[in-house]
This record gives structure tokens, sequence and C-alpha cells, in this order.
């Protein structure tokens, strides 16, 4: 007999419509205190809660005799490790002021450093993990559609060097190919924090605006062009209160580098404690391809994760790696090279490309076709 699908129950709404008949559900994260339900009527048989908040007086030991799986809230921290959805820049910068950055994102990072990023106490590391995993799966609910009812994503991953200055002809680069590849339908992913991250998700931000409103929005940022400056935010948020409804992209990044701030330009943050996770992740979702500007070691250690991801298939298919960058790729590092021969006899030997024309890098995944084994 095979294992009973369960049915996820993520938001408020969806519980309502249960009228309690929660038989075989997970509910993830909610705060359930204000619903008006009679709940020693609920049917719960094999429901699990998690991390979920009861009204007063429930007597949850009942729920369990019915069958339900509870497991509680973890006190004492600044995240909550059940969530069900992704975050958005509102609940990371609540908090934040231009006297003060006590934002949620960086109480969050404070808490995480304190306790250790690697040597946490058990609880705190479970915590973690769970949190992680939650992320994960409101992640996946984006990806298939379910979030923006838009269907399946078609995924393109833009990397490069977080200390990128926005003054770097490199950054006015990768925003216009953001911005192009936003405009054909695809969805634009980065790791989420400064540099060669920011003009990812400011591209894809603009992708309803154009080239002349985008180089005014660079002109403003590039006031503060590296993010420990003095109005690296102020300057980002001043740019969205003149275009305040861009188009969707996500970011991808970690506490584990919480000093770097999470950039503004992203409509979905799937930010995550686990380094790890969050890059072998950021890769696998880019089914459609990933463009490497300029970066450093972290660019190079993604560049050959996504190499192995393609040389073994590792997901069933193989995608594009397109270097922007001839001085970087070719002749300072010959990473390319490195790339290219690594490549021989393999499908993903068709999908390679380093160049400096950003309408190059547009038309290389425009052309391309998933391909699987």
């Amino acid at each position: 007999m095979g294992r009973q699908v369960l049915r996820e129950i993520d938001s408020i709404a969806a519980f309502r419509r249960q009228h309690g008949k929660l038989k075989g559900a997970v509910v993830q994260g909610l705060d359930l205190r204000l619903q008006d339900l009679d709940w020693s009527e609920v049917d719960c048989e094999g429901a699990v809660f998690l991390g979920c908040g009861f009204p007063d007086g429930v007597d949850l030991e009942s729920l369990r005799k019915k069958g339900a799986l509870i497991f509680p809230t973890i006190p004492g921290l600044p995240y909550h490790p059940h969530r069900h959805a992704l975050y958005s820049r509102e609940e990371l910068m609540e908090g934040w002021t231009h006297e003060e950055d006590l934002s949620r994102d960086k109480r969050i990072y404070d808490h995480f450093h304190e306790q250790g990023r690697t040597q946490a106490d058990v609880l705190e590391l479970m915590a973690q993990r769970i949190h992680d995993h939650a992320i994960d799966d409101a992640l996946g609910d984006l990806l298939e559609g379910r979030v923006e009812n838009d269907g399946k994503k078609k995924v393109v991953g833009i990397m490069g060097g977080h200390s990128t200055p926005r003054t770097d002809p490199y950054f006015r680069k990768v925003a216009l190919i953001a911005r192009a590849l936003t405009q054909r339908g695809y969805y634009i992913a980065s790791g989420g924090g400064p540099g060669i991250m920011e003009a990812a998700n400011l591209g894809a931000w603009m992708g309803n605006s154009s080239v002349e409103a985008l180089d005014e929005a660079l002109e403003i940022l590039c006031e503060a062009p590296v993010y420990t400056d003095e109005h690296y935010v102020q300057r980002a948020q001043q740019v969205l209160e003149m275009h305040p409804h861009g188009c969707s992209s996500l970011a991808v990044p970690t506490w584990f580098y919480g000093h770097e701030p999470t950039n503004l330009f992203s409509l979905r943050i799937a930010k995550y404690f686990s380094n790890s996770i969050r890059e072998d992740g950021l890769l696998a979702i880019s089914h459609y391809g990933i463009i490497y500007a300029p970066g450093s070691a972290g660019t190079t250690q993604e560049i050959f994760m996504d190499a192995t991801q393609n040389h073994y298939v590792t997901f069933d298919y193989v995608s594009p790696m397109v270097f922007l960058g001839k001085q970087r790729y070719q002749q300072d590092t010959m990473l390319f090279d490195c790339i290219s021969q690594l490549a021989e006899g393999k499908k993903y030997a068709d999908y390679l490309l380093c160049t400096d024309d950003e309408n190059e890098v547009v038309e290389a995944i425009s052309s391309y076709q998933l391909a699987g084994k």
C-alpha cells in the first residue's frame, strides 16, 4: 500500500475552506488563535500541525488522541522555523531606519552570529534546518507557479562578484541582460546580495521600463557605489519610490554572509542559514542557464559546481553556461578554456559561450531549448 500524500495548508484562507476537515493535512506555520472553530469537532486524523499557534483553551492532547501530530513552536527565536512563504523585502527590512539598522534581517543575522554559525546547540541547529526546509518548500511553490499563478518559471541564474560597484560597466551590462530576459518571459534569480547580484534583480525589476529609465536609476544608485557606503540602502529605496511596481525576480541570499545587505530589488527572497544548500539549490533551479559576470573565488566555485551538475546531468538536464567577460574568463583566469576542455564529448559543450556583448548573451539564452539526457 502506498504512502498517503498529505495536502499542505499554508494560508488562513485555505485553512478556513476546510471547515474543520483536516484529515491528512499538513498545517504549516499558521497562527490559528483567532480562528472561530469548534476544535472538539475537528477531524484531524493524520493531520500535522507545524509550529502553529492555537487558541487558549484548546485541548491539544485531545487532538493528539484523535490522530494529530503537533510540532510546537520553538521559543526565543527571531525567525519562524515553520514559515510557509518566502520572505519579502518589507518583512526583512522591518525595523530599519536611516539612523540605525534594527531590521528583522539584522536581528536574525546577529542571533545567527551569536549562536555560532556552525557550532550552535542542537535545538538551534535543528530550528535552522527546519527553517531552510520550509524555504525549500516555499521556493518550490513559487517556481511551480502556485504563488504568482503564472505557470512554471523559466529560471535563469546570474552570478558574479558581490563587491562589483554600481559604477562598474558590468553592473549596467548585467542589468540590461536581466531586463531583456525578463521581457522575454524568463525569471531571473541571483544570490540576493550586492554587486552583480543587485544588478540582476534591478534589471528584472525594471523589466517594464525603458532603457532610459534604467539609466536614470543607475545614476541614482551610483551616488553610493558599494554596499559599505553610508547611503547605499537609501539610494535603492529612492529608485523603488520612483518605480514602485516592478517585475518579479528571485533573490537567494544567506545569513552566512549576513554582513552583506540583501538587495532590495527582488520581489521574492529565499534566505537560508546554510550557504551550501543555498548555493547548490540556486544552481539547480536555473534550468534555462546561468550567466557568469566577473567575480572572484565564490563565482569560480559556482562555475565548477554548475559544470559538475551539467557534466553528470545531475538533475536530468543540461543548460547553458554563459561567461560575460572575455578579459576575466579567457585571459586573466582561462576558466572558459578549462570548462570547455572538461566538456569535450559532453552535451553541455554545445551550450558554452564567452562574450562581452549583452545582446549575444540574451540571444544565447533565448535560443536554448531545455535539454535532458
